[in-house]
């Protein structure tokens, strides 16, 4: 019997702080005790590809701060990725998709109770919680938008909502979700969302950060990588999800690919408490597109990595990685400054 997680505004958590030692947390919220209690449980029922364990896990000397982690099975126990040739690849019914799962890697399902509001903003669609079974790290699932509607992976402003909305669900700062469109290591074709936890800070948590269009929540990175950042409290979520949608759909519709990594973080503006994450932070990045089915040994630059966030898959990449080493990787899928700086006054006028 599926679970049903009715929630409203009134259980968006609000005061959040991540400690200096990593997030210290003793009270759950209903979401996250419904995630951890959830997906420990598949995992104790032996429906994860492997154990997760402890991953060995070091932070690269150096400004960016890059977690790194050492998870070898997932490069060589998870599903074959599917082969993506187009940013905008139809979705194939053949192919591996979210309708094809085991029953019992299902969550929860993510229903919104709001009022008139729901009438306005939402398609009558829900959100499927699925345990990932390759996982990067503890209580790593997806977030799919009702798997019926064979949804290819292209953003919708539902489901960016939902995203932003599951962080602010979350007690636990380090609560993640991110998105990899086609062409930017999306590894199946059906439209779905990471969610996970990640008990270290990162810089994009409090990266500073210069306006274009503040009053709709829109700035850029100044820091590596480059990329633009989205920022919203819990009243505003509607407004700037309407933003990012206008966004991605731009990038899709120009065939640039895109990653998206929502955390709580600061405020874009500078303020003395750096450990405050009472809002959430989304960070997206254009980048140049990877097609082909990807190699599972690599450093496969996408959400995780751009965030700060190092999944590596093989000792040897793992004991050896230094910042600079990891940046030139990095760099190698963003686009050349002055695409980046193009693109930037294209989106600018856009959302203005």
């Amino acid at each position: 019997m599926t679970i049903h997680f009715l929630y409203g505004k009134q259980d968006f958590v609000k005061d959040v702080r991540f400690n200096n030692n990593g997030s210290q947390m003793t009270n759950y919220s209903r979401f996250d005790s419904g995630i951890r209690a959830g997906w420990a449980d598949r995992m104790e029922r032996g429906l994860l590809r492997y154990n997760l364990g402890d991953l060995q896990t070091r932070i690269l000397p150096g400004p960016c701060g890059f977690v790194a982690q050492l998870n070898v099975k997932r490069g060589t126990e998870r599903r074959k990725p599917q082969e993506i040739l187009s940013i905008k690849q139809d979705f194939n019914a053949e192919q591996f998709n979210f309708n094809k799962i085991n029953p019992d890697e299902i969550l929860f399902e993510m229903i919104k109770d709001s009022g008139e509001e729901q009438k306005i903003d939402y398609q009558p669609c829900k959100i499927v919680v699925l345990v990932n079974v390759s996982p990067l790290e503890f209580g790593h699932c997806l977030f799919v938008p009702d798997p019926s509607l064979c949804f290819p992976q292209v953003l919708t402003k539902f489901s960016i909502q939902v995203g932003i909305e599951s962080v602010l669900l979350s007690s636990d700062p380090a609560f993640r979700v991110g998105f990899n469109s086609l062409g930017a290591f999306a590894s199946v074709n059906h439209l779905h969302l990471h969610g996970y936890y990640l008990k270290h800070k990162l810089n994009i948590e409090s990266l500073p950060c210069r306006p274009l269009l503040p009053a709709r929540g829109f700035y850029t990175l100044m820091g590596f990588p480059a990329g633009f950042l989205f920022y919203t409290e819990s009243k505003d979520v509607d407004v700037v999800s309407s933003a990012i949608c206008q966004v991605t759909d731009f990038l899709t519709d120009a065939n640039v690919a895109h990653n998206l990594f929502m955390t709580r973080g600061c405020p874009p503006c500078e303020q003395e408490d750096r450990f405050l994450r009472n809002g959430v932070r989304i960070a997206v990045w254009p980048r140049l597109a990877s097609f082909g089915i990807k190699e599972e040994s690599a450093l496969n630059v996408a959400l995780c990595e751009l965030a700060g966030h190092l999944p590596f898959k093989n000792k040897k990449d793992f004991e050896l990685a230094t910042e600079s080493v990891v940046i030139d990787t990095i760099q190698h899928y963003l686009l050349p400054d002055e695409d980046f700086l193009q693109l930037e006054r294209q989106l600018t006028q856009l959302l203005t």
